[in-house]
């Protein structure tokens, strides 16, 4: 994970910083999820250039499940480090839902006859 971009917020009250940028990524995929007393933090992976992003989450009020792409956009905040708190996250619906579950042997996972 040498393309790690650390994020969150640490400043006092979690209010934006004055040098406070916007940013949006997609094709991204949940690789985890860690809730804090403060905030969630998701883990998540563009799926075309295979960087990893830590977001933020401090309203704990998005939903995020494995096997889904989705769009996401915030804030950077920046003090020491890289900081990308979520503002808004939705489905990706220019990219299919990934799936790791096999087709089955009987053809019956509906492929097209010709």
């Amino acid at each position: 994970m040498s393309a790690l971009v650390k994020s969150g917020a640490i400043l006092a009250g979690f209010g934006r910083s004055q040098g406070s940028t916007n940013f949006s990524a997609n094709h991204l995929l949940l690789l985890s999820r860690t809730e804090y007393r403060t905030c969630v933090v998701f883990l998540m992976q563009d799926h075309s250039t295979h960087r990893v992003y830590r977001l933020y989450d401090f309203t704990k009020s998005q939903q995020i499940t494995p096997g889904q792409y989705y769009c996401v956009s915030g804030k950077v905040n920046s003090a020491d480090k890289l900081y990308l708190v979520l503002e808004s996250v939705k489905m990706d619906t220019k990219h299919s839902r990934c799936s790791t579950t096999p087709a089955p042997a009987d053809g019956a996972g509906g492929s097209l006859m010709k």
